[in-house]
């Protein structure tokens, strides 16, 4: 695909803690040309600043302050502006209960089609990223998620964590290919396919990466780590490598 191979920051979200800057150029070393930043709330124009320095792109941002109250959704919209990308990602936050029956499904969608119509007048578009409990339950003999999505105005894309949806005990490339144009994004990490285990580079887990590349081949490429009992640079490298040369297959 056109579009560069991104990281999502959360990844390195220890390292960020104690040198951001420096792990920004890390990671740029590492060949990335993109990130999904997780936090524009603090300093979006000097992440933005940062970012054009290293020649980083933004593929989104993950903004579960949309959905705190605590937080103004106009704000958190304006930094994601900011940032330099027109794509604002809830990653959590609404009950995982809710995905469990038809009435939790329709307040979900209620709140990301809302959501979507306030995004939208300042030019940014709204999507949903997915953990295993929107997967393993089933509503209406589907997995959750397929549910939310027609309940979704199409305004609404998803941005389907491949691994995850495995744990929840899905045919990754089937759920894909099933969801078709939704899937804007993807969030590609590998690993044993279990929960609470670490991550591995993608590639050396159980992940079958090349058909869930083919099941959506317009979606952006996002590597993530939530955990890493190795190198954690040396895996993103390896993970980089691995993706790669899949798509210059």
């Amino acid at each position: 695909m056109a579009r560069p191979l991104s990281v999502q920051l959360y990844s390195v979200r220890t390292e960020l803690a104690k040198d951001h800057d420096g792990t920004l150029a890390r990671v740029a070393g590492l060949g990335y040309r993109a990130v999904e930043p997780f936090d524009v709330l603090t300093d979006p124009q000097g992440l933005r600043r940062r970012l054009d320095d290293l020649g980083l792109a933004v593929s989104g941002v993950h903004a579960i302050q949309l959905v705190q109250p605590e937080h103004d959704p106009d704000r958190v919209l304006d930094a994601v502006a900011e940032v330099g990308t027109t794509e604002a990602i809830v990653p959590a936050g609404i009950p995982p209960e809710d995905f469990t029956h038809e009435a939790g499904l329709a307040r979900a969608a209620d709140l990301l089609n809302d959501l979507s119509e306030r995004a939208a007048r300042r030019g940014v578009r709204l999507g949903y990223h997915n953990h295993w409990w929107e997967i393993e339950p089933t509503v209406d003999r589907r997995h959750a998620i397929e549910r939310l999505a027609q309940l979704l105005d199409p305004a609404v894309f998803l941005e389907i964590d491949t691994y995850w949806a495995q744990v929840g005990g899905a045919d990754v490339p089937a759920l894909l290919r099933r969801l078709g144009d939704r899937v804007t994004a993807l969030h590609i990490k590998d690993g044993p396919g279990t929960k609470g285990e670490p991550n591995v580079a993608v590639g050396g887990g159980v992940m079958p990466v090349a058909e869930i590349l083919a099941a959506a081949p317009d979606a952006w490429r996002i590597v993530e780590f939530d955990a890493c009992a190795g190198d954690l640079f040396a895996e993103l490298a390896a993970s980089h490598t691995y993706v790669s040369a899949l798509e210059a297959a």
